[in-house]
This record gives structure tokens, C-alpha cells and sequence, in this order.
């Protein structure tokens, strides 16, 4: 399958014996406690085949800046799921877009702009009304802020990643932020398709975002690709651009099939803002992404 390119048949094998022989609650952390990121490679990448040699060489670099990595739970909500975690676990303030007083009034003005919305698809909850889903979503909002703020009020490093680890071991508040970030990005898509129609100057990625014939417009993006994450698919390269206009953070992504290019190390965007706080990510296929974590003392420096 187009999931095990990757992968010899070997390696598939030893992965379902390790799903086997790991207990079922251990599953539910949506993201696993560290471990040394060299010994994770090694224990993934045992093969000699080219692929697994590159990963190696490619976890090798990271290594050079990150001791652990961190596994993210593999469903269609991950790149969702491990940039959130990475942009609350080093948040010491709320962004500027998430304190305005409108915020939470996003829903109900797009609603009343655009009928089409009343067609947004809530994980396990679909063929709502049009009022139902504007209230949900204004929870949601109101969740979003609320866990920022809390979050990046807590000072000591080793609180602040505890009180993560609380919020994403509850599955209801953790699906109910990815819905947001959604709803963000459809809002930036609208935005976006809006500047362009009006002449304004516009991301490259926005044109590419609105060239698939699956998402000419935002209608077309949320019916196509925004309502299937989480369900049936997960970001593409293109909605990465999105995400990270959504939130104004910079995402950093190691690619390590792509070591020893130039697209080994992607930032989305690339020509970031400089004031935003960038997050980095690992992926090894571009749709599973995990996170490394504790920045070697000499990079910090």
C-alpha cells in the first residue's frame, strides 16, 4: 500500500508484532514520552535497505540539534496534533490574533457571510444546523484561547510540559482544539481568496492551495479537503502553508526521506515572518509527524 512504500516487508512485520506486544492504554497517549531520538532510530530502522540507511543518516542530523523525540499518536489529526503540542509546550504568551475581542464571534460572521459553511463536518457529529454549528464551533474558539492562555502563564518549563500532557491525554478537549484550527484555516483561506479577488498581494502557496481542481475556492476546500482531516485524510504539503498562516507560526519540518537535498529541512512558509515563534516537527513520509524535543545544550547556546 501507498502507507508501507517506505518500508520493507521486514520492518511492516516487526511493527505488528510491537502493536501486538504493546498494552492498549499505552496507545491512548496521543503523544508518548520521549526517548533518545538515536535509539528510536535504531529501533525503526533496522533494515539495510537504501531507505532505512537514509533514515538513519537523516536522524543522525537531527540528533545534532535534538537528544529525544516524542511519538505522535497516527491518525489523520497528527500534523494538527504535533504542532499544537509544540506551539503550547513553548508558549509564554497568547498571539495577538487570539486576543482580539472578535475572536470568538468568528463563526457566526462567517456563517452569516457564507450559507455553504452550514455544511462544516464536526468530528462524529455531522448533518447539524446551521446554529448548532456556529455555537459548537464558538466553544471551541473559546477552548482554544482559554487552554492558551492558562498554558502559557504556567513559568516553569517542566509544569508547562506536564500541563500538555494533561490536555492531550483528554480526548475530548484535544479533538474539540483540532476543530478550531480548522475552522482558522478556513478562515485564512477565505481571507486569502478574498485579498487575491481584490488585487491585494497574496502567498505563493495561495495560488497553489486554490489551483487543485479539488479546491478552486474555499467552498471547494472545505467540502473536499478541511472536512475529511481527521476522518478519512490528513494535511497536505499545500494545507502545512495553511496551518501555519492560521496560527502565524513558522513550522519547521525535518523530512528525512529527503535528507541530503535541499528539502530536508522545509519551513512552511518559507519566507516566514520574522516575529513568529517557529515549532519544529519530524516526518519521514510527509504524513506522520512527530516531535523532537530537548535542544542540545551547544545549539541553545
Amino acid at each position: 500500500s501507498e502507507e508501507d512504500m517506505y518500508r520493507d516487508a521486514e520492518e511492516i512485520e516487526r511493527e505488528k508484532i510491537l502493536l501486538c506486544e504493546t498494552s492498549s492504554s499505552e496507545y491512548k497517549l496521543s503523544v508518548a514520552p520521549e526517548m533518545d531520538i538515536m535509539e528510536y532510530c535504531r529501533k525503526e530502522w533496522r533494515g539495510d535497505t537504501p531507505v532505512a540507511k537514509r533514515m538513519r543518516k537523516g536522524y543522525e542530523a537531527v540528533a545534532q540539534k535534538f537528544a529525544s523525540i516524542r511519538r505522535v499518536r497516527g491518525d489523520n489529526y497528527c500534523a494538527l496534533r504535533a504542532t499544537l503540542f509544540q506551539a503550547l509546550s513553548q508558549a509564554t504568551q497568547l498571539p495577538s490574533w487570539l486576543q482580539s475581542e472578535d475572536f470568538t464571534m468568528l463563526s457566526e460572521k462567517l456563517l452569516s457571510k457564507h450559507d455553504w459553511i452550514k455544511q462544516w463536518q464536526l468530528k462524529q457529529k455531522l448533518g447539524r444546523k446551521m446554529g448548532q454549528i456556529s455555537e459548537e464551533i464558538k466553544e471551541y474558539l473559546i477552548l482554544l484561547r482559554k487552554k492558551w492562555k492558562n498554558i502559557s502563564e504556567i513559568k516553569g518549563p517542566i509544569e508547562k510540559q506536564e500541563a500538555c500532557d494533561k490536555l492531550f491525554k483528554n480526548e475530548e478537549e484535544e479533538y474539540s482544539l483540532y476543530e478550531a484550527l480548522k475552522f482558522l484555516m478556513l478562515n485564512t483561506a477565505i481571507e486569502l481568496y478574498n485579498d487575491d479577488k481584490n488585487g491585494r498581494r497574496v502567498p505563493v502557496f495561495s495560488w497553489l492551495l486554490f489551483a487543485r481542481d479539488t479546491s478552486s475556492n474555499p467552498c471547494q476546500l472545505m467540502h473536499n479537503h478541511l472536512n475529511h482531516i481527521g476522518h478519512s485524510g490528513g494535511l497536505e504539503q499545500v494545507e502545512m502553508f495553511l496551518l501555519a498562516y492560521a496560527l502565524q507560526y513558522t513550522i519547521q519540518v525535518y523530512r528525512l526521506y529527503k535528507y541530503s537535498t535541499d528539502e530536508f529541512i522545509t519551513l512552511y512558509p518559507n519566507d516566514p515572518e520574522e516575529d513568529w515563534p517557529v515549532v519544529t516537527l519530524i516526518t519521514e513520509d510527509d504524513r506522520h509527524y512527530n516531535i523532537p524535543v530537548r535542544m542540545c545544550q551547544e545549539t541553545m547556546l
